[in-house]
């Protein structure tokens, strides 16, 4: 069940930096809701998971490496941001650190 709540939170912080983006600068103020709503959720579903036992390191690291992955190929997608072989490299080198802890930490 942790697992499952921080996939919620790590699509809700996603959401929630992508609906940031839309907004331009908060000048569209209907981006706001999503916003506001996706990270307190983000962060309410990251404190259960914490609650649920998952250590901190490994947790906040797979939320957040996961987190700028989704982002940047998103952030292609929806508004065509640059994602060429650089920046795969770096998200690929994320995943595997965040394999790196969790794999540590099952020791």
């Amino acid at each position: 069940m942790p697992w499952l709540l921080l996939s919620g939170a790590i699509a809700m912080e996603t959401a929630a930096t992508l609906a940031m983006k839309a907004s331009h600068g908060f000048t569209r103020k209907i981006w706001i809701i999503p916003v506001v709503l996706g990270y307190a959720g983000a962060f309410a579903l990251l404190g259960a998971v914490l609650a649920g036992g998952v250590a901190v390191g490994v947790a906040y690291g797979v939320w957040a490496a996961a987190g700028v992955a989704l982002t940047a190929i998103f952030g292609r997608l929806l508004f065509r941001e640059p994602f060429g072989w650089a920046m795969a490299s770096g998200v690929a080198l994320i995943i595997a650190g965040v394999l790196m802890i969790e794999l540590g930490a099952a020791h």
